[in-house]
């Protein structure tokens, strides 16, 4: 700042003397009394006019350079993140490493809440050994780390413990407290809220929560991002995504992320994940509420294998599996943009496996970049189609990535 003023100010003194001269006392009478001479005055005065205008475009031209990269709002396109639940940290943490110049921020997925609503972790105890070591090779690969918390609580999505929390004013304050203390202790670049299956009547407690978590953290420097139902109407499908105000979020937090998948779910007649048709139609409605360069899509990585009316999550490694051994084609849904076959089991029973691979995944990116919104971040459930990462580097490539 001190260079850029200091510049400035230079400049404003050399052009000043043009602007400000004056005839010396007592010098003799000025010929721009006869009519020659107002003419010669006149074009005098266009001239340092026309000076001046050329010295303020100056000026912007050495603000505009000397200005901190940055400082704008974020650029579309210019965020990927790897979220990487905890159950897949060692293989996520390998394959980001791998492909560093297609991410630029990363989420693991590890965080939760105990009974009583503080923060917990959702690993078990005998994995925090490995989960260090993993988070220490993020921090080697010099990737921001924006961990993600999650009403979980033992294992489970859990309503009451962040309920009792958002409804009482000092719990919620505590609670903001003890996420920017985990924030500033580990070090890391900010926090992914995840709180879900919300209830209609949580709606004003819970912006309330994120509007004071997004202040407490940008005093301090850090990132809030929040993960939001994908919906095409404000109600949405129900009383989840009436919970989220789209607009107070997106005033709110840096990274509005947007879950672009479960269409289809492990309880629902089988069918794809995340269709491009619904993709699409879920961004164009976010960008009417939230700001596009802070919109960033969640882009699935698995998928469900569906039997007797209930689907098991399936990544695609155990897709590509169960085609081989049951020598099942697998088809693309050309309308939806979604991969998926049938095959029958040992036990004569008829199974529809619906899931996500490159063409899939690229379909998606397209979406991101043609919506001209933030980013993506890649929902890392297990092995993931390895030609995923060719077509995210080719489709949004990174200016920053290294």
């Amino acid at each position: 700042m001190g260079q850029k003023t200091d510049t400035m100010r230079r400049l404003m003194d050399w052009a000043r003397p043009a602007a400000t001269a004056r005839s010396p006392r007592g010098s003799r009478p000025s010929t721009s009394d006869t009519p020659a001479g107002r003419v010669r005055t006149v074009s005098r005065l266009g001239g340092s006019i026309w000076f001046l205008a050329l010295i303020a475009v100056a000026v912007v031209l050495v603000v505009m350079t000397l200005m901190p990269r940055g400082g704008g709002p974020p650029q579309p396109g210019s965020l990927a993140v790897a979220s990487l639940p905890f159950w897949n940290l060692n293989n996520g943490t390998s394959m980001v490493a791998q492909n560093r110049q297609a991410v630029n921020e990363v989420s693991p997925w590890i965080y939760g809440l105990s009974q009583d609503g503080r923060l917990a972790n959702q690993y078990p105890h005998e994995q925090a050994a490995e989960v260090g070591r993993q988070i220490g090779q993020l921090r080697a690969a010099g990737i921001p780390i924006v961990p993600s918390l999650a009403n979980i609580t033992d294992g489970k999505w859990a309503y009451e413990p962040v309920a009792k929390m958002l409804h009482d004013p000092a719990k919620r304050r505590s609670h903001i407290d003890e996420i920017v203390e985990l924030v500033k202790r580990e070090d890391y670049s900010g926090i992914d809220i995840d709180y879900e299956n919300l209830r209609a009547g949580d709606r004003q407690v819970f912006t309330d929560f994120i509007t004071e978590l997004g202040k407490a953290l940008d005093d301090e420097g850090k990132t809030l991002a929040v993960a939001v139902f994908a919906k095409a109407s404000d109600a949405g499908y129900d009383e989840r995504n009436v919970a989220q105000d789209y607009a107070a979020i997106g005033r709110a937090a840096d990274e509005v992320r947007l879950m672009g998948y479960d269409y289809h779910w492990g309880t629902s007649p089988p069918g794809p994940v995340a269709p491009i048709t619904w993709v699409r139609e879920t961004l164009n409605y976010a960008k009417t509420q939230i700001p596009p360069e802070r919109i960033v899509l969640g882009v699935p990585l698995y998928g469900y294998d569906w039997v007797d009316g209930n689907g098991t999550a399936v990544t695609w490694l155990q897709a590509f599996r169960l085609s081989t051994q049951h020598r099942a084609k697998a088809n693309y849904d050309g309308l939806t943009q979604s991969p998926w076959f049938r095959y029958t089991d040992e036990q004569g029973r008829e199974h529809e496996v619906w899931f996500e691979n490159a063409a899939s995944s690229k379909a998606k990116f397209e979406a991101a970049r043609g919506s001209g919104i933030r980013g993506v971040y890649l929902w890392m459930f297990g092995y993931e189609d390895t030609e995923t990462w060719r077509e995210l580097r080719q489709t949004l490539p990174l200016d920053d990535a290294q």
